[in-house]
């Protein structure tokens, strides 16, 4: 079940075990659903990792034009900037490959232990 941004943050789709409760197949079935349903919809995918990573290459998550979601590919604030840039994807039309990292010296000081980066491609469904 797809939840909006703000029902996500009091509830995570992780469980105990960093188990998550959609497949990849739920996430693209549900991206489907909502381009029939008329939605402008969004897919984002990692496609690279370096260092520590939350989620793997090829995860993916699905947005739509209200900020519903399903799925992951990072957690934390990451996630929230994939959907923002979603957003404009959905908007406009034109895919973005965006990267996030924080070096290790850096994630040190600010009290993260894992450094690390991720690349995400974010594209429109049509």
């Amino acid at each position: 079940m797809a939840v909006s941004i703000t029902e996500r943050m009091r509830k995570p789709l992780v469980v105990p075990g960093n188990l998550m409760l959609s497949t990849d197949t739920d996430i693209l079935k549900t991206a489907e659903t909502w381009r029939r349903q008329g939605r402008g919809v969004a897919v984002a995918t990692v496609v690279e990792t370096w260092g520590s990573a939350p989620r793997p290459v090829g995860s993916h998550l699905v947005i739509d034009e209200n900020t519903n979601f399903l799925g992951s590919v990072s957690g934390g604030c990451v996630e929230g900037a994939v959907i923002t840039e979603a957003m404009d994807v959905i908007a406009d039309g034109k895919p973005r490959m965006i990267e996030f990292g924080v070096a290790d010296e850096t994630a040190w000081q600010v009290g993260l232990s894992c450094g690390g980066r991720i690349k995400v491609y974010v594209e429109r469904v049509d």
